[in-house]
């Protein structure tokens, strides 16, 4: 599961650092670098030293990587492919989802409380 913050928290700072990405998709650094050479909508900020720093919207086009890779089992080709001709859809279809995820945690939350 993703933990991306909100986009009205997300959007509070400029730049996050590769590692605490990293953490919010439960992947490795150097996968995220790989996707970074992989799609063209990646496009992290490098420090002096080579740090990358990622702007809210590229987590944001993480998050729809993410997406087709991890939970539509998209190819790499088949991703970036999607990307190019629908990207317009699959953002809408990203917060289609996460609109939809945060309902159901609400729900099943109320739920609890009211102890049924």
């Amino acid at each position: 599961m993703v933990e991306v913050p909100d986009d009205d928290i997300l959007f509070q700072k400029q730049y996050y650092a590769i590692s605490e990405v990293a953490k919010w998709f439960h992947v490795n650094q150097s996968l995220l670098r790989y996707w970074e050479n992989e799609f063209s909508v990646l496009k992290p900020r490098k420090t002096r030293k080579g740090d990358r720093l990622f702007r809210p919207e590229d987590v944001k086009n993480l998050q729809l990587i993410y997406y087709l890779l991890r939970q539509r089992k998209f190819s790499i080709e088949g991703a970036r492919q999607y990307l190019k001709d629908n990207k317009k859809k699959a953002d809408t279809q990203m917060q289609l989802i996460q609109s939809l995820t945060k309902f159901r945690a609400f729900l099943l939350e109320w739920k609890a409380n009211l102890g049924v």
